[in-house]
C-alpha cells in the first residue's frame, strides 16, 4: 500500500520494492527513512533495537513532512487489514468484509 500526497513521493516509497517488504518516508525523489520487513513484508529479522530505531526515525521523517497523527504507520496498516470490519482496501479493491463484496469506487 502506497499513501501520500504526491505522485513522485509516491513513486519513490513504491520504488523500494528491492526491501521485499517495508516502510518508508520519502519526499520527492528521496527516501528519508525505512524500516525493510523482510519477513513476509510484515516482520524484521533484525534486534529489536534496530527495528524501533527505524521506526522512531519513520516517524520522525513523517511528522516532519505534515502526518499530525500520533502513529500514521499504524493507522495505515489497519486500513489494508481485511480482517477488520468494515470497509478495507485490498488489492481487489474496496472490500465491505461484513458483506464480502467489492465496493463500486464510482456513483452510478
Amino acid at each position: 500500500m502506497v499513501i501520500g500526497a504526491d505522485d513522485r513521493s509516491m513513486m519513490t516509497a513504491a520504488r523500494v520494492g528491492s526491501m521485499r517488504g517495508g516502510l518508508v518516508v520519502a519526499e520527492g525523489e528521496q527516501v528519508l527513512a525505512r524500516l525493510p520487513l523482510s519477513v513476509a513484508g510484515l516482520m524484521s529479522d533484525q534486534p529489536i533495537e534496530a527495528v524501533r530505531g527505524s521506526y522512531d526515525q519513520l516517524l520522525r521523517a513523517a511528522h516532519t513532512l505534515g502526518a499530525t497523527l500520533h502513529d500514521p504507520f499504524m493507522a495505515m496498516s489497519f486500513s489494508a487489514l481485511e480482517v477488520i470490519p468494515h470497509l478495507k482496501l485490498t488489492d481487489l479493491g474496496l472490500v465491505d468484509v461484513d458483506e464480502f463484496k467489492l465496493v463500486p469506487l464510482w456513483v452510478e
